[in-house]
């Protein structure tokens, strides 16, 4: 066999081998290794499917629909890797050559399958706590390490809830206004919220965004967008602002600090703009984005996943040195792009009723009223937005399509979230309502 294969082993986290040792190129990575395993996946599924549909016939208490048989076969998962309980970030070429593996072992690899919300075609609420709030709840935000969410209200309070038990821990209070915007610290160590009362701006705090941890760690810088039209760039250690972005005509709705270091901000002058930060401390601007003819209501990177929880992957504890944690983040960003060179996609909601999926730009036409945020499922394949009409929509982003409707809400949806690992969505709205769903 030729030098440049690698002969593997795949198995899954108890050691079950998914078919024999096999050989495969050297240059192979995660893509081509989540690939291989989805194929394997599928082949199981596809020698089965008979027998299935043939159950589905025979037993009336069944009830599946034909979509429902496609999507188990149509349906690609993602995965992490590990050797020696090492997470494999290279080809497994270079992994052997690095550790000195030589070629005439079996390569043993386990895969883990990353924990996403499946695309399935019924959807549930796990839990609507009633009445959490006195007042609308503006926005919610779970924690990088999956553990806590935050929700901030109209009542002026933001509330920390247990995720674990689904009930309040702990509720803040200080402000005097309605709390438009909570953002956890990447490293966990902090959480902001802004108000209508809108100090350190000259009128209210619409959105805050974080520094990704592979860019500054411990974290310590955020920017948040206000209705006077700036975003400000703070330093939370030394309590001030850095940088001013000006150029908006209008309010600065929602604000977004993606991997490469660009700020995105959306404003009601239904533009897009992107900010670049020098090393000398100064904002230029970049690009200008004009698909929208109504105001921009959210923002949602495509990585927003690994740029909100840094070195927090959910499959091990992780204790290290500010520099490993660093390191960590980045790889962990990097994959999550694909490929180093690739960009970030960018979303954008808006009350010209379209949700714009940019590079390229797509309009998805969600037939909702006012778009009021949207926000990426971790592993980047679906998009959830929700909308002042009631509902949550669920949309597969490889097919451009509506894959699910989520109704529930008794009034205006105007907060949603995504959980880091994928298994649950919180939202709430006009109706005093917190609503937790589980796929």
């Amino acid at each position: 066999m030729a030098m440049n294969t690698v002969m593997c082993l795949l198995t899954d986290a108890e050691g079950t081998p998914l078919g024999s040792a096999m050989y495969i190129p050297h240059n192979a990575g995660h893509l081509q290794l989540t690939n291989l395993v989805n194929k394997f996946i599928n082949n199981v599924y596809s020698s089965i499917l008979s027998n299935l549909i043939l159950i589905i016939l025979t037993e009336p208490n069944i009830e599946m629909t034909s979509w429902e048989i496609d999507n188990i076969q149509e349906e690609k998962l993602s995965y992490s890797f590990y050797v020696s309980d090492e997470e494999l970030l290279v080809s497994v070429g270079t992994y052997m050559e690095r550790n000195s593996v030589s070629v005439e072992n079996v390569l043993k690899i386990v895969y883990r399958q990353q924990a996403v919300f499946r695309i399935r075609p019924v959807y549930r609420c796990s839990q609507t706590i009633r009445d959490v709030h006195e007042g609308e709840i503006l926005c919610v935000s779970f924690s990088p390490d999956g553990k806590n969410l935050a929700s901030g209200s109209g009542d002026t309070t933001v509330r920390l809830w247990d995720l674990n038990t689904e009930t309040p821990m702990f509720t803040c209070k200080g402000h005097k206004e309605h709390v438009l915007a909570v953002a956890w610290s990447p490293d966990v160590k902090c959480l902001v919220s802004g108000d209508r009362d809108g100090k350190g701006h000259k009128k209210w705090i619409c959105g805050i965004a974080w520094e990704p941890a592979h860019l500054s760690y411990p974290s310590r810088r955020f920017v948040t967008c206000g209705k006077d039209g700036d975003a400000r760039i703070w330093d939370f250690t030394l309590k001030r602002t850095l940088i001013v972005l000006s150029g908006h005509t209008r309010a600065v709705t929602c604000v977004k600090w993606g991997g490469d270091g660009t700020i995105y901000t959306g404003s009601q002058d239904s533009t897009i703009r992107m900010w670049e930060i020098t090393h000398q401390g100064q904002g230029i601007l970049k690009h200008i984005l004009k698909d929208h003819t109504g105001w921009v209501n959210s923002l949602s990177l495509s990585t927003n996943y690994v740029l909100r929880t840094g070195a927090f992957d959910h499959t091990r504890q992780v204790t290290c040195s500010d520099e490993e944690m660093k390191k960590i983040a980045l790889e962990r960003y990097i994959k999550a792009k694909g490929k180093v060179d690739s960009p970030e996609r960018l979303v954008s909601g808006s009350d010209d009723f379209t949700i714009i999926l940019w590079e390229p730009s797509v309009s998805l036409q969600p037939k909702q009223k006012m778009v009021t945020t949207a926000s990426w499922s971790p592993d980047s394949r679906m998009l959830l937005s929700c909308s002042k009409d009631s509902t949550l929509k669920v949309w597969e982003i490889g097919t451009k399509k509506l894959k699910h409707d989520l109704p529930g809400h008794e009034d205006e949806v105007w907060a949603v979230d995504w959980s880091p690992d994928g298994e649950k969505v919180a939202s709430g709205g006009l109706g005093k309502a917190l609503k937790l769903w589980k796929g």
